[in-house]
């Protein structure tokens, strides 16, 4: 409860929250929240500018940006997450079956995860596009084949550090099962550091789709989506420049949204990192206190 105190008392945290909260309502529940069709086609508000029905105003086809904007959430955020839940998943349960059991079974998935961590990101995702066809489909499924074996490396790692505990082996002592020690006694401690590199990979993932649709690679017309709204506004750049200013300004927003969310979370959820920041806190008052003890003599 008391860490969660020090979330609250962050206002930069809690505003990163208000806006991955309220960007994430508005995507869910887009066929309310935006104002027109955001695949309806009006040619005579071409290149229109801001108005009271279109607060954004209409791209090259006449379609509203607004809308266009909202519902390009669910893709660019919301498929996104779920993209990132699986991988974590697949992830945990590598990553915790390697580093409970050890020997033979963490130096076989290890091995696998090290073939596939071998080749850089974008070539595999490139190359399972490539294998699979251009669209969005085939890129979730290109993050999820790739990513799970980065958070399985992890996760073994935050899993070793528990399975030789006294309580572990205690457990082990009087007839629990492998499985049970697992649910029980291994996974709730890991929690913490699944959900730290869970939230920091999101903000990359999501700059990651958006680059891949910007390459004409992601979602294809009519659809929306971030990175294709500034593909579809590149041609406009230099005399429309807000064309590409509304969708490069929302995924900078969240993105750092975030991202200082995530990095909050690894300092209040890492007792070390929180001892460190109070010592530093520390040491500057301090020295303020001497600077001004000196001013005063």
């Amino acid at each position: 409860m008391k860490q969660l105190q020090n979330v609250w008392q962050d206002k930069v945290a809690v505003l990163s929250l208000s806006i991955i909260t309220v960007t994430t309502v508005a995507g869910i529940f887009a066929p309310f929240v935006a104002p027109h069709d955001p695949e309806e086609v009006h040619m005579e508000l071409r290149f229109a500018s801001a108005s009271w029905e279109y607060l954004l105003g209409n791209d090259h086809l006449g379609r509203c940006i607004l809308s266009r904007l909202i519902y390009g959430i669910r893709p660019s955020m919301l498929w996104v997450f779920a993209a990132l839940l699986l991988s974590v998943s697949i992830g945990s349960i590598v990553g915790v079956l390697a580093g409970y059991f050890r020997g033979k079974t963490d130096a076989f998935l290890m091995r696998v995860c090290d073939v596939i961590l071998s080749f850089p990101g974008y070539v595999m995702t490139l190359a399972i596009i490539g294998i699979l066809g251009v669209g969005f489909e085939n890129i979730i499924i290109a993050f999820v084949l790739i990513k799970w074996a980065w958070f399985a490396r992890i996760i073994r790692t935050s899993v070793m550090q528990y399975a030789e505990a006294d309580y572990v082996k205690f457990s082990k002592a009087i007839g629990a099962s492998n499985l049970g020690i697992m649910i029980r006694h291994i996974v709730p401690v890991t929690l913490p550091d699944i959900a730290v590199i869970s939230s920091s990979s999101f903000g990359s993932m999501i700059l990651q789709i958006s680059g891949f649709s910007f390459l004409g690679l992601g979602i294809q017309a009519p659809e929306a989506e971030w990175g294709m709204m500034l593909n579809e506004a590149r041609e406009v750049m230099f005399s429309r420049p807000e064309m590409m200013l509304v969708p490069g300004l929302t995924i900078v927003i969240v993105v750092s949204a975030i991202n200082y969310l995530s990095d909050t979370l690894q300092v209040v959820l890492d007792p070390k990192l929180m001892t460190s920041s109070h010592k530093l806190q520390g040491l500057e008052t301090a020295s303020v206190v001497k600077l001004e003890g000196k001013a005063g003599a």
